[in-house]
């Protein structure tokens, strides 16, 4: 999906399809130097990672697996509930593993650090996490984040894995959704 589908909806570009390769492959770097002869499990968080994990796995030169999870701690509206629930869990036995969960956005921070514990407690040699966008004036709870893209405005974005009522996850930007988009819902 291109910027002139949805150019009515967005605000804004906030992050161009160029940046995010880009940003990808340096944070590949790094995980490349920091995790190198090890074997190491990424773990998608379902939906909003897929792009996100996709273009990181591929970016990467060392061997790798891949396992996904799907996790709610959303209510009925779009207000975090507190209680987060597993959608969908991994296949892969985490014992004596190096995992880095791949995220696409941090806000509260609430739902990661769950996971992050969660995770930590299946025997797992460590837990690190990977987020492409982190909105530090969302963050309820401070999480140790190892590899962060962009850190970026507490305004609704998508594009890139990132929705609103499932739409948008195919374009190309971040984009930044008018408030008229959300607030007639």
């Amino acid at each position: 999906m291109e910027h002139s589908d949805i150019a009515d909806d967005l605000e804004s570009v906030l992050i161009t399809e160029q940046e995010i390769r880009d940003k990808i492959a340096e944070l590949a770097r790094r995980i490349e130097a920091d995790y190198a002869g090890e074997r190491l499990l990424l773990v998608g968080v379902l939906r909003g990672a897929v792009m996100v994990m996709a273009d990181l796995a591929r970016e990467l030169s060392l061997p790798i697996e891949m396992d996904w999870m799907a996790v709610s701690s959303y209510g009925s509206g779009t207000q975090s509930s507190g209680v987060v629930r597993i959608l969908k869990d991994l296949d892969t036995d985490l014992h004596g593993r190096k995992v880095l969960i791949v995220e696409d956005i941090i806000d509260s921070g609430l739902t990661l650090s769950w996971l992050r514990a969660n995770l930590g407690t299946r025997g797992a040699d460590s837990v690190e996490i990977c987020a492409l966008l982190r909105k530090p004036a969302a963050a309820k709870l401070a999480v140790d984040v190892r590899y962060v893209g962009f850190e970026i405005p507490n305004a609704f974005v998508v594009g890139y894995g990132l929705d609103y009522a499932e739409k948008y996850r195919n374009y190309r930007d971040i984009g930044i959704l008018a408030p008229h988009v959300y607030s007639s819902q």
